[in-house]
């Protein structure tokens, strides 16, 4: 598993368009480009990190083709919304227990 991990510094006064926009995105990347999802975090106002897992990083480098029409324009107002977007860190998974809590697991 791939995980990519992006800082987002969003404008002032655009924090709602910006998280309408990042969550309709992530959907449509989720349905046809094959990533495994995706979650957004608030730091501060205007700060966000995001991070999104993949089956590997090569199903990530290649996708963006398959998504319909409408991403166009979603993904522009998603950057209209925002003074910057960063790629933090493209990580491997070495284990991952979000879902596993139990200690009775391991």
């Amino acid at each position: 598993m791939f995980t990519v991990i992006y800082s987002f510094k969003v404008k002032e006064n655009h924090s709602e368009v910006f998280e309408k926009a990042w969550k309709d995105l992530t959907l449509l990347i989720y349905e046809f480009e094959g990533s495994m999802g995706s979650r957004l975090h608030k730091s501060s106002d205007n700060n966000y990190i995001g991070y999104a897992q993949w089956p590997d990083k090569t199903t990530w480098e290649i996708s963006g083709n398959h998504l319909p029409e409408i991403a166009t324009e979603i993904r522009k107002t998603m950057k209209d919304a925002c003074a910057s977007i960063e790629v933090l860190h493209e990580l491997e998974v070495v284990d991952d227990l979000l879902e596993k809590v139990s200690y009775s697991n391991r």
